[in-house]
């Protein structure tokens, strides 16, 4: 419950400083911070989300392809694909590599410093923690989530063409065509609501479980572990309740 509440908490101060403090006069967040964390959350992630969403999409095509095929049915490859990559594997697999890659990098940062104690010497200086360190990263992760997911889609449909007109004789007119027919709006606002919300949750869990770090370099590691760790099991529980709104919001029978 400790736990719980300081996530809320840390929630609360970072839209604090991110919205109202400009309002009433304070210094706001730095946009310089925010857009350097934003080249390094997410332009320099980048290669590693192309490689993974290339990867699933052409392992994607190929499992779809082998199973179409058995009922002569080949040509729904793209359906499978539009629909898997634009509402579940796409946010998911990024949302993934940002925990493995940015998240457990926000975590060490942030627990150096707490065991240094850079964070206090910023207190004594007046400049509070949550506005100077934390809220640049969130920033950047809200913001640069739901680009990476866009980014992910693009490669993973390429995977699948490279399958479809290589393997499948399916000139890429006709790839494209099935693709925007299969997907719907609603397939790609539900994968963009899902960035953002799992840009969110990686975010403040990071940061928080960097400014609790204790223990000197042995609490640094284990806090970034269990970073890691609670993101990915919070990020699935959380796609989890948010498929099952999407599936009662579109039931037929509602």
């Amino acid at each position: 419950m400790a736990g719980l509440s300081q996530f809320f908490s840390l929630n609360a101060q970072i839209l604090y400083w991110i919205f109202v403090a400009p309002l009433r006069g304070k210094p706001g967040v730095r946009p310089f911070a925010v857009f350097h964390q934003m080249v390094r959350i997410g332009v320099q992630a980048v290669p590693m989300v192309a490689l993974t969403s290339l990867s699933i999409g052409v392992t994607l095509a190929m499992q779809g392809a082998h199973e179409l095929a058995r009922m002569g049915a080949t040509s729904f490859v793209p359906d499978l694909l539009a629909i898997s990559l634009l509402r579940e594997l796409a946010p998911l697999l990024t949302g993934v590599v940002v925990i493995g890659r940015s998240g457990s990098a926000i975590t060490a940062e942030l627990g150096t410093m707490k065991v240094s104690e850079e964070i206090e010497a910023l207190e004594v200086m007046s400049i509070n923690p949550i506005r100077f360190l934390v809220a640049p990263r969130f920033l950047a992760l809200v913001i640069m989530m739901p680009c990476l997911v866009v980014f992910s889609n693009y490669v993973g449909f390429v995977g699948g063409w490279l399958i479809c007109q290589f393997a499948l004789d399916m000139n890429a007119l006709s790839y494209i065509l099935r693709l925007v027919d299969s997907a719907s709006g609603m397939d790609f606002f539900s994968g963009m609501i899902k960035s953002f919300v799992f840009g969110w949750l990686i975010a403040v869990i990071s940061c928080q479980k960097g400014l609790n770090v204790t223990g000197g370099a042995e609490g640094v590691g284990q806090s970034t572990t269990n970073s890691v760790v609670l993101s990915i099991l919070v990020m699935l529980v959380v796609d989890a309740l948010l498929t099952a709104c999407f599936f009662f919001i579109e039931s037929p029978t509602t």
